[in-house]
């Protein structure tokens, strides 16, 4: 299991150049700060005076004297009358398979946003909003010879009836492709973390988390009842800062780094040298998910190819099936003893559900494309569809955050109005968009999100371009205060 070495508490500092992630970060001014909070309060305000004078019945819970609330207070409310204004910007139905293009049923309310109802048309849009970023379109064939000779679902967890040789061979194949000794495969990607942490962490550890760590991570430390302390996102120099002084408490039997490879609301690539070397001085462990990285660095093995650095290095790679795999569920991949561990110890593989074989053969089926040579084309293609579309939002001179490398591109925008009106006047262009607002993000940090794919053309990237360009102009979004950067962008362009 995970090990510490009691012999490596005396060592010399890190090499402070090799502390900092790249990627822009631009801070939003002080202005726009305060602007930004004063508008959410008065959301807030106007909210509760609805409340109290134009509350339509529909927020009134019939046969429900006498019980406690179901949801706290003021979950329920800013539910209710601050996230309802904004309603249909999310959870839009989706009428066709997330292609470089998609298909929403078009949707509109007379109340508000109370109720919602179809208006019957469909809108055509290209889709920034999902994640397959290699943009596999195959495994039909696959899926159905394992439909046809294993059924849909195994019904059982795979300690006990649920494994089927297909199960196996993804096992086999995933281990050889991130070039480490084994793997395991677990039927859900957010029980991946949660059901993982606790097999591996008890009282006796601490984490040190990054602050920007996914939720079925927190949800996973929770479970496993571990100490915790966080460090503040990709700052590796926070993260060394904790790690030397829980060394120097000397009452942990591990000490575990936690981290993602990219980031999904921030776009950032994981400082990995930095924290690999600081591992290997201090005798800590590394967990690093990797659900949004796949896809990326050279051969699109994730964040390790990404950085540069051996896999063998990283004690747990985790990741997910639903992003540039199009299927579902997750794996954990490491070494021989950590993969016995987790069959045995581990709550998913004992008791979770396997992954149905019709998956299994999907997620086969893209793996096996993306070591060939057409996979590494669209690996190749995602790495040039990234840098053309950071570039030219850069030049547009709106707040673009992430690593260069980074298919996940946040947009500030910074009030959750804007960010409502944003996706409006996207949807109304015939772009798919996510926005994202608190409590997702920081108060005053609303933004756009775009996910970007290896099956988007250069026409559908400049279609949007187009749409986010006219947006930024009428929402006035154009905060960037680094015009270096803006002209830096501009040379770039002329590279494409």
């Amino acid at each position: 299991m995970l090990f510490y070495h009691q012999n490596a508490r005396h060592v010399r500092p890190l090499d402070r150049s090799a502390l900092s992630a790249e990627g822009s970060f631009e801070r939003c001014s002080r202005l726009t700060a305060v602007l930004t909070q004063l508008g959410f309060y008065l959301l807030i305000f106007l909210g509760y005076l609805n409340q109290l004078l134009f509350s339509p019945k529909v927020t009134k819970e019939k046969n429900r004297e006498g019980y406690a609330p179901l949801y706290r207070p003021f979950e329920q409310f800013y539910s209710l009358y601050v996230y309802r204004r904004g309603r249909h910007c999310f959870g839009r139905p989706v009428c066709s398979a997330p292609d470089a293009e998609i298909t929403l049923m078009e949707r509109s309310s007379d109340d508000y946003n109370w109720s919602m109802r179809f208006t019957g048309h469909e809108l055509q849009c290209v889709n920034l909003g999902s994640y397959n970023y290699v943009g596999y379109r195959g495994g039909k064939d696959e899926v159905a010879a394992a439909m046809r000779r294993y059924g849909l679902v195994l019904s059982s967890p795979r300690a006990e009836l649920g494994s089927c040789p297909l199960h196996e061979q993804l096992e086999n194949e995933l281990a050889g492709f991130f070039g480490v000794e084994a793997a395991v495969v677990v039927g859900n990607g957010f029980l991946t973390n949660m059901l993982t942490l606790p097999a591996l962490l008890g009282p006796d550890a601490l984490v040190l988390s990054d602050a920007s760590n996914h939720t079925s991570l927190v949800l996973g430390m929770r479970l496993a009842r571990v100490s915790v302390r966080v460090f503040r996102h990709n700052d590796m120099r926070h993260l060394e800062q904790l790690a030397r002084q829980a060394r120097a408490e000397g009452c942990w039997q591990k000490i575990v780094i936690i981290m993602e490879g990219i980031y999904s609301m921030e776009g950032s690539l994981a400082a990995l040298p930095a924290a690999i070397a600081l591992k290997k001085q201090l005798g800590l462990h590394l967990y690093i998910d990797e659900a949004h990285s796949i896809g990326q660095g050279p051969r699109g093995r994730g964040a390790t190819d990404a950085c540069g650095v051996s896999p063998r290095d990283v004690d747990v790679l985790m990741g997910t099936f639903s992003k540039s795999f199009p299927g579902a569920g997750g794996y954990i991949a490491g070494s021989a003893e950590l993969v016995r561990w987790l069959r045995a110890h581990g709550p998913a593989h004992s008791y979770a559900q396997s992954i149905p074989p019709p998956v299994a053969a999907q997620v086969l089926s893209a793996l096996r494309d993306l070591r060939a040579p057409a996979g590494q084309a669209r690996v190749a293609a995602l790495r040039d569809n990234t840098r053309y579309f950071r570039a030219r939002l850069q030049a547009m001179g709106v707040v673009v955050h992430g690593h260069p490398q980074s298919p996940v591109v946040p947009m500030l925008v910074y009030s959750t109005s804007k960010m409502v009106a944003c996706v409006e006047l996207l949807s109304a262009a015939g772009i798919a968009a996510v926005g994202v607002a608190f409590p997702a993000t920081p108060m005053y940090q609303a933004r756009m999100r775009f996910c970007l794919s290896a099956a988007h053309t250069r026409e559908h990237l400049d279609t949007a371009l187009a749409a986010i360009e006219a947006a930024a102009d009428e929402l006035g979004l154009r905060y960037t205060r680094q015009r270096e950067n803006k002209a830096q962008m501009a040379t770039t362009l002329e590279s494409f």
